[in-house]
């Protein structure tokens, strides 16, 4: 930084330099009583300059509640959420998925957690007064190929999942053109899909969704046991990455998360992040638990539940943690429309034994 650019008083600035500040961040991150004893300046003069270097690095002005409310900044669009596109569902997340954020999805194999995230890339196409963010997707496949043939098939079933919407606003939707599908064999290919291809399409309003199914392959088989430090470093700068797209573009980000099995035995030290009981929990640790906003974990269940003749094994989809919801669960199927909740008190949707 040039100090001389500053709207200062040479003193003030001929001070900062003697003490070695460098950049306005050296100054930002020390407290005022420090920068005062390092400059030998007085208090007033270390309040001018922490002012003026504040308005250099934070050029936008702060938003009150009420703005947001109002929706004058439609950047931020103030209480939106992705739905789902089922009322259960929403009515768990209140609403769906935050606009800003990482959401994992934890479960073993056939959960049903990409059925989700297919129907996510469909939900977020509607305008946003039908629970959408009137944009496409971007689909990142670390593991197993894009499942297209499911994705036709929960096109075609649109008018079944969403009988709420006019069939006019259903047919014009351009589904399949507007999910943008990525393969990343390896952590290389998928930090340069994130931080190059995936910006460009945010940039052009083209996405508002990025899917990540899954996150803990490629971070699962290319370190090994003793390669926990390097492997976190790794972690947090995709995490990191992930976070400034979805803030920057009011992007949700869905990260689809294996599971590990728990250790019988006590163990004080292990932190199972609320999951008490449970035989799995999510996989890459506690490193990659602190850079998720919200934590969902799905359960196949055994059993059969009914709808409208048809039987689909019941799933449990839990909130874990989230800055904005409590632990609750609620149930829910994988039809042929694509997934649905259960409501408690719906009679035509039970348990059909167990297997």
């Amino acid at each position: 930084m040039e100090w001389e650019q500053l709207d200062l008083n040479p003193r003030i600035i001929a001070a900062v330099k003697k003490a070695n500040f460098r950049s306005a961040k050296d100054i930002l991150c020390v407290s005022g009583p420090d920068v005062q004893r390092l400059t030998r300046l007085s208090k007033a003069d270390v309040q001018r300059l922490h002012v003026c270097v504040a308005a250099v690095v934070f050029k936008s002005k702060p938003l009150s509640a009420l703005q947001l409310l109002r929706g004058e900044c439609p950047v931020l669009e103030a209480g939106h959420r992705l739905s789902f596109a089922c009322p259960v569902l929403d009515g768990l997340m209140r609403g769906g998925l935050p606009v800003r954020g990482i959401t994992e999805l934890a479960g073993e194999s056939a959960a049903g957690k990409t059925q989700f995230c297919l129907q996510l890339c469909l939900s977020v196409q509607y305008p946003q007064e039908n629970g959408g963010l009137n944009s496409g997707a971007v689909y990142i496949c670390t593991e197993d190929s894009f499942p297209i043939k499911r994705l036709r098939q929960l096109i075609t079933q649109q008018p079944q999942l969403r009988p709420d919407l006019p069939p006019a606003l259903i047919r014009s939707r351009h589904f399949s053109d507007n999910i943008y599908i990525e393969h990343a064999a390896d952590l290389e290919a998928l930090q340069a899909c994130v931080s190059q291809r995936v910006p460009v399409l945010l940039k052009r309003g083209l996405v508002r969704l990025l899917v990540v199914d899954s996150v803990a392959a490629l971070f699962r088989s290319e370190f090994q046991a003793d390669e926990a430090v390097q492997r976190s470093r790794h972690l947090l700068a995709f995490s990191n990455t992930l976070h400034r797209l979805s803030h920057e573009y009011g992007a949700p980000v869905v990260c689809v998360n294996q599971v590990t099995d728990v250790v019988d035995g006590p163990n004080p030290g292990r932190c199972d992040y609320g999951l008490v009981g449970s035989k799995v929990l999510p996989a890459l640790g506690i490193a990659w638990a602190n850079q998720v906003m919200v934590r969902l974990m799905l359960r196949r269940l055994p059993g059969q539940v009914q709808s409208d003749g048809r039987s689909s094994a019941p799933r449990k989809l839990e909130v874990v943690f989230a800055p904005h919801l409590p632990r609750a669960s609620c149930l829910c199927g994988v039809w042929e429309e694509g997934v649905r909740g259960i409501p408690d008190d719906h009679s035509d949707l039970q348990p059909q034994g167990s297997s």
